[in-house]
């Protein structure tokens, strides 16, 4: 039996070793049995904090998000108040977030890309997850939007959640997973997507003045 660290409250441990193998072995390597051994253990610790299988999975979605907001705006946090309102700050935090989380932190992409598929066959699970993701990252990014000045920032974070969540997709588990794109080239398409969301609405077809015909 591995060695386990003293210093790490049980529960922060098991959770944080079944997000590991969860990302190593896939949603059939994780059991309570194998959480115990690859955390040094007792066997019966991980049932005593979860008992059911749909408890480990749900106690691994809640420190997924913990980790995965802590990862996301690490060292950011959101723009500075004298910023000018448009795409520029709000696409330097993103691209930072964003290449960070390729880089570093990896493996939680893939487990939560494993806890998604199984959330389409869970009820319980879906119900979680999808709760987690719109208090978590949802209604923070709503807010950062809104301050950039979007005009529509609810049809607007799902837009950009879409576009970041492609990124991290394809780049993690997709055709250019050995290909992560450097922070710049993620910031100049961040600023390239914000700058359409934040552009001012041009005037519907009624509001334009229209000059009479010099014929006839």
């Amino acid at each position: 039996m591995p060695s386990r660290d003293t210093t790490v409250p049980r529960s922060e441990l098991i959770a944080d070793t079944a997000i590991g193998l969860l990302a190593e072995r896939g949603l059939r390597g994780l059991t309570h049995r194998a959480v115990d051994e690859a955390a040094g253990l007792p066997q019966g610790s991980t049932s005593n904090l979860a008992r059911t299988r749909a408890a480990l999975l749900q106690t691994v979605v809640e420190r997924l998000t913990f980790l995965e907001g802590a990862a996301l705006l690490a060292q950011e946090g959101t723009p500075a108040a004298g910023d000018p309102p448009g795409p520029g700050p709000l696409a330097d935090l993103v691209a930072a977030a964003l290449h960070r989380h390729l880089t570093r932190h990896r493996a939680l992409l893939v487990a939560r890309y494993e806890l998604a598929l199984e959330a389409t066959r869970r009820p319980e699970l879906r119900a979680h997850y999808d709760s987690t993701g719109r208090s978590d990252f949802a209604q923070p990014l709503r807010h950062l939007l809104s301050a950039a000045g979007s005009t529509a920032p609810e049809r607007h974070t799902l837009s950009l959640l879409a576009w970041c969540e492609g990124i991290m997709f394809t780049c993690t588990a997709g055709s250019f997973n050995a290909a992560v794109p450097s922070e710049e080239e993620l910031r100049t398409g961040l600023r390239e997507i914000l700058a359409g969301m934040l552009a001012p609405a041009a005037p519907s077809a009624a509001g334009v003045l229209r000059l009479p015909s010099s014929e006839g």
